[in-house]
Order: C-alpha cells, then structure tokens, then sequence
C-alpha cells in the first residue's frame, strides 16, 4: 500500500511542479520486518549513496535503530507508521514521525469505555512477534478465568487475525464480552481478509478522521487501478490512512527540498574518531539541519488533512469510532478533543449533533449479534473467593452464623449480612465469595479482627484449626485505633454509642391527694386568686349601676359577684364591662380545666419509670456487680473505670443478659445499635455510604464491615 502511494506521490508531485530544479530520486529497501536488516539497509544507504533523507521504516523497534543513524550522519528519518511513544524527539532529533503517536487516542478510548459505564478493561498487546496460535489460545483461556470481559487491542494486524480466530472458536465473541480496536488494526480494517472481518464482529474500533475531498475522491480510484497493475496476484485492497500519510510525506519532503540550496551540499567526515565499526564511516550532512528545519515550517493541506509536523508528528484531533457488522465497517461516531463524543461531524469538523451519553451515537451490534451493551464483566470460570469472616453474635437480629447439616457450607444471616450482600449487589462487577465461620470459644473481637490482617489461607492460629485466616471481617465490629494498623474499615452503617442498662423504680403516686398533682402550687394559688379578684371586679362594676341583685350586707354582696364567675348565666348582669370581665375568665378557666384534665390522665394511666442507678461510680462505690457482652473490649474497659474483675460478668445472649439482672447485676453495658435497631429506611442509608466508600477503595489492606465505637 505504502509503495505504490508513494510511487504515485512522486509522479503527481512533479507533474504539477515540472519547473522545480531539485528532485526526489528512490531507493527502495526492503527490512524483511527485522530490525537488525533495517539497520545494515540504512547504512548502506548513508554510506554508499549519501542519501540526504529516510523515510520509514514501518516498525517503531526498526525506527530506533534507524533513527539514532540518522542522529550520527544528520539525516532526516521520516516514518508514517512508527507509532510507539518511545520514539521521542529529544532524544532523536534528527527523527519526526508523519503520523500521531499511540499516546494520541488514548482519550478517545478513554471516553469511550467511560460513557459505557466499564469500571474495567484488560488491554491486549503483544510483545514478541513470533507469537504463535497456541500461545495465544493459551493467553485467551487465562483470559476466560477473569472476571474482566472487556478488551482493548493494541498489536499489528497480522496476530490480531490470529487473536479473533481463536478468540471467536473459543466463544469469545460472544454477547458477554467486548472488544476495542485501536487504531493500529482499525485504520486497516477494509483490507483484512473477509474472513477474519467475520471473528471480529461486534468490535469497536476507533481510527484517525480523514476529511472528505474532491483530491481523494479522485485520487482513491486512481489508486485501485495502480495497485492491480503493481500487484495482479495480490487480493485487491483499499486505500488506507497509511497510504495517505505516506503520500503526503513524499509532498512534503519534495516541498522541503526545492526550498533549501542543494547546490553546496555534501558528506563530510566525522572528526576524531576510529571508524572501528561501519559505523564510524558515515559522513555528516551538511544540508541536514537546513532540510530538517525546512520539513518543520512546512504546513499544507493534504490527502490525509492538514499536514503538519511543526511539533514533529502529527497532531490529529478528530478520531472516528467505527462498529465491525458483517464484513465491513459502520460508523456509530466520532471523538474531538474539543468536544468529546460527538455523533456527526459538518465539513467543517465541528460539532453539530452533541452526544453526552452513549445512547446519542448510533446503534451498535456487539458481539452475539446483540443491541445489549455488554456489563463488562462476568464471574470467572476460575479463580479464589473472597473469604468473608462471620461469626454469631449475642444478637442474631445483627449477624448469626451455622453450618448447613448437608453441604457443611457456612450460612450467615442478619442485619450486618443484609447490608453486605446489598453492597456486593450495587458494585458494577463481580465478587465471587464464600462466608467462613469463627469460633469465639477462648477469643475476642480483636482475634477476631487480625484474622483478617494475617491474609495467609494456610494460617492456623492457637485456637486450633476452627479459625483460619480470611480476606474479610463483618459483623457488629469497632473501630478501635489498634485495629486500625493492621486493617481497614469501611464508613459507620449503624448508630455509634454505648449504654448502661439498669433497673428502674416505679416513681407513680398513688396516694388520695393525686388529684392536686396536675397543677402546680404556684399554679392553684394563682388560680384562686384570679377567681376572687374577678368576683371583686364584677362587684365593683354592677355596684356602680345599682344592681339589684347586690343587697344586703357586703359579705352578702361579694359572695354574689363571686358566684357570678361561675353561673353567671342565672343571675343577671346589667354591666357591659362586666360582661366581657366573665367572658375572659371563662376562657381562663377552660384552659386550666383542659390542662389539668390531661396531666391527671397521664398520671393516673402512664408508668412513671425511673433508673435506680445513675452514675458508674456509684456502683464501685457499692460493689455491685455489673454485665457486658462476652468477647469485646468493654471488660478492659471495666476495669480501668476501677470495677472489681470479680464483680464484671460476661455474657453471650440476651438471655444470658436476663440471668444476670435476676442475679444481682445492677447494670450491663449494651450498644446502642443493639437497643435502636436500624429501621428500613436506615438500612438503605448503610448501604449507600458503604458502596460510595467501595468505590473509591484501593488497595486495601484488609477490610471489615463495622459498627464504630460500639463496645465489640
């Protein structure tokens, strides 16, 4: 492909420049794909012709070679299919490369597996290339035993035709997995076999943009028709990106040429050194540095687009994302750095359509002839299970662990295994896993907890062979800072605290004068007072109109006005003053009378409970016994508050709990989480902040599910 475009390069060029004084003149050498013949090929070029400038070769591990001569002698070395991001100008200055570095696609890919929700992706590549089919069966049987089922591959096409043969005969191709091309196999996917094209289906591909023009357009069957006439026993092949680049490479070096004076040129010999090897007998250029620079400032539009090396390679921005169906390729969208993802581009190459999500590119056959985006993982054929630490706590409500009579599997429930299982749910991949049982016979939590920091499956411990080593701990566990340096912990999903439990009295009245305890002292007397201070104003008021009702004596007359606060309704009342005077009393009154009725209830039907005990001190002041859940720190605890060891008692269940109080224990500490159990709404909550803090966990190394400062 390479050949014959940059034959016909040379012939387009100086039939439309025939007034040019400086031409290009060809010697072609054939490297066999080796890097050492590509080497020798381009000494002899430098040594027996003086060539003034080199262009391939087509391998990256060939261009090293070459180029570091073309450094020595001061000679340009162009390559338009050296791609490796080693190839560096710093290094090579005498090197530019007529084609984007691998480096350039890397965030196309990136957007792309990103807006299909991937979390992860296995890249294939090669690294020898003398790989044969059963080292690549080998390499894609490994394959099958991860749990990752997205592929990105990066290598040349010859063993990627090897890959998706045995990749689909394997069943790889499947509606499981996913495939990514890069560019280097996607650039050339049209001259694959159509056989191969057929294992391939379902891949996505992503290739360099080439603008339409009316120049390719013209040129592209021109091309078709020289390649048969080149090579009539070859299968026919279409014009590919490389074909265009080495064309515009061949424009762009005859441009360069013309403009730098040839005339003075010449091989000079290298100073002060032995020619010891073939080496040491290159000449120097003198026109080099001229010619190099002339390369860099050359900008013009060409068959591949616009064609620039100022930065020595090229520096593409728009790449296109292409879908393998059937024996061709589809295009579902493309990717600019300028604006991401995009589904159609104008003439232009700006955006018209924005596509932020995936489901704006067009459809998308993947493999298995299916419209389902693969989920990008599956559980693997083979491979170890997490090891999950569970154990039977003294509530089973939290976590309760037994051994299945028949399967001898261990089977764990509760609240902490709810919470668990819901995570593994929510992550966006597999976790294949598998509880195991600790016996708490003669351990603690802390034991409990540094199983996990051991991390070696054959450990037994001093407890015997029950307890072996796990990769994770759950279940009512606490974040205590000497757990903290050998394991790590997920965010809190219960609430934190401890508590005491005591024993209460009841503190009810029940004595004959429970009817005066809704009010208040204060508030009876008060109340008096206001009831004769508004029978002394009702006095007052009627008084002054003479009302007939108030005759007699004036204790006669008071105790009327007294008896109008309450029935006023039977008596009359001339005054209008008075009148709204008994209106607001009466509003007084139906307030206190509605207060007063609720509080008597209340205490006539409410237990009044109250703690027998309120301050820990006072119980090492008495001695008095006190409980806590058998196993974790709090006896320690215990005692450094100064209870007697002899007075704390473990236990290991409620009921155990009960047996302590009817036995003279004044006081047990209890969790928090143990006595407000979560509600549904609060079990949801947990697993959303332990799968967010999943999310962004790295390389742990050790983890548990836990309860924070509770007492276990």
């Amino acid at each position: 492909m390479a050949r014959t475009s940059i034959l016909m390069a040379m012939e387009d060029f100086y039939a439309v420049h025939r007034n040019y004084t400086t031409k290009l003149v060809l010697h072609i050498r054939d490297s066999s794909a080796d890097s050492v013949q590509a080497a020798s090929e381009a000494v002899d070029l430098l040594k027996n012709y003086n060539v003034r400038a080199i262009i391939g070769p087509q391998k990256s591990s060939e261009a090293t070679f070459v180029a570091n001569l073309g450094n020595k002698s001061q000679v340009p070395v162009i390559s338009f299919t050296a791609t490796s991001p080693t190839l560096t100008s710093g290094s090579m200055p005498y090197f530019l490369r007529a084609t984007p570095s691998d480096t350039a696609q890397v965030n196309c890919i990136a957007a792309l597996i990103k807006g299909y929700g991937w979390r992860e992706v296995v890249p294939i590549y090669e690294d020898t290339d003398y790989a044969s089919s059963d080292q690549v069966e080998q390499e894609l049987y490994k394959l099958m035993t991860m749990q990752t089922r997205v592929y990105v591959v990066h290598m040349l096409s010859s063993i990627a035709s090897t890959l998706f043969m045995k990749a689909n005969e394997l069943g790889m191709m499947s509606e499981m997995y996913a495939w990514v091309l890069t560019d280097g196999i996607a650039n050339i996917i049209d001259s694959l076999n159509p056989s191969i094209l057929d294992s391939m289906n379902g891949a996505l591909g992503v290739k360099f943009y080439v603008p339409k023009s009316k120049e390719l357009d013209d040129f592209t069957p021109r091309w078709t028709k020289r390649f048969k006439q080149d090579y009539p026993n070859d299968p026919s092949a279409q014009l590919g990106i490389f074909g265009l680049w080495g064309y515009d490479t061949i424009w762009a070096l005859a441009q360069a040429a013309e403009k730098v004076n040839m005339v003075d040129d010449m091989f000079q010999k290298q100073q002060d050194k032995k020619p010891s090897t073939c080496f040491g007998t290159l000449g120097i250029s003198t026109v080099g540095p001229k010619l190099i620079d002339a390369i860099l400032h050359n900008t013009f539009r060409g068959l591949s687009g616009d064609f620039d090396l100022k930065k020595r390679q090229l520096q593409p921005s728009t790449f296109q994302i292409i879908n393998i169906v059937g024996r061709s390729s589809q295009q579902i969208g493309f990717w600019t750095a300028k604006h991401g993802i995009i589904r159609t581009l104008d003439q232009n190459g700006s955006k018209t359509t924005n596509a932020n999500s995936m489901p704006e590119l067009n459809p998308v056959i993947w493999p298995g002839k299916v419209y389902v985006v693969p989920k990008g993982w599956q559980l693997p054929t083979n491979g170890n299970k997490l090891r999950v630490g569970v154990t039977s706590s003294g509530y089973p409500e939290f976590m309760k662990a037994e051994r299945d009579p028949i399967t001898n599997a261990t089977i764990a429930t509760g609240y902490a295994i709810d919470v668990f299982e819901e995570v593994l749910k929510g992550l966006p991949y597999a976790i294949p896993y598998e509880y195991v049982a600790f016996d708490f016979e003669g351990a603690s939590y802390n034991d409990f907890v540094y199983q996990v920091h051991l991390g070696v499956r054959n450990f037994y411990s001093h407890f015997g062979s029950k307890n072996k080593v796990y990769d994770v701990a759950i279940g009512d566990i606490t974040i205590r800072y000497n757990r903290t340096s050998y394991v790590d912990f997920t965010l809190p999903y219960t609430e934190s605290g401890v508590a005491m439990i005591v024993q209460v009295k009841d503190d009810t009245n029940k004595n004959t004068w429970v009817f005066l305890k809704p009010l208040t002292t204060d508030l009876w007397l008060g109340s008096i007072a206001f009831f004769i201070y508004t029978g002394i104003v009702i006095w007052l008021l009627e008084r002054r109109i003479n009302n007939a009702e108030l005759t007699g004596s004036f204790f006669r007359q008071l105790g009327i006005a007294i008896y109008f606060s309450f029935f006023a309704d039977r008596e009359r009342i001339d005054s209008i003053l008075s009148r709204l005077v008994v209106i607001v009393w009466v509003f007084v009154l139906l307030v206190i009378t509605s207060s007063y009725t609720a509080n008597l209830s209340s205490i006539l039907t409410v237990q009044q409970l109250q703690p027998t005990v309120t301050d820990v001190h006072e119980l090492i002041r008495e001695g008095e016994y006190v409980g806590y859940h058998n196993g974790s720190y709090v006896g320690n605890l215990l005692e450094v508050l100064g209870f007697d060891r002899t007075k704390i008692r473990a236990y290991k269940t409620s009921e155990d709990f009960a047996m302590h109080s009817l036995k003279g224990a004044k006081m047990v500490v209890l969790l928090l989480s143990y006595m407000k159990f979560p509600t549904s709404s609060y079990f949801l909550q947990s697993i959303a902040k332990v799968t967010q803090w999943l999310d962004q966990f790295t390389n742990p190394k050790a983890l548990a599910l836990h309860s924070p400062r509770d007492p276990l």
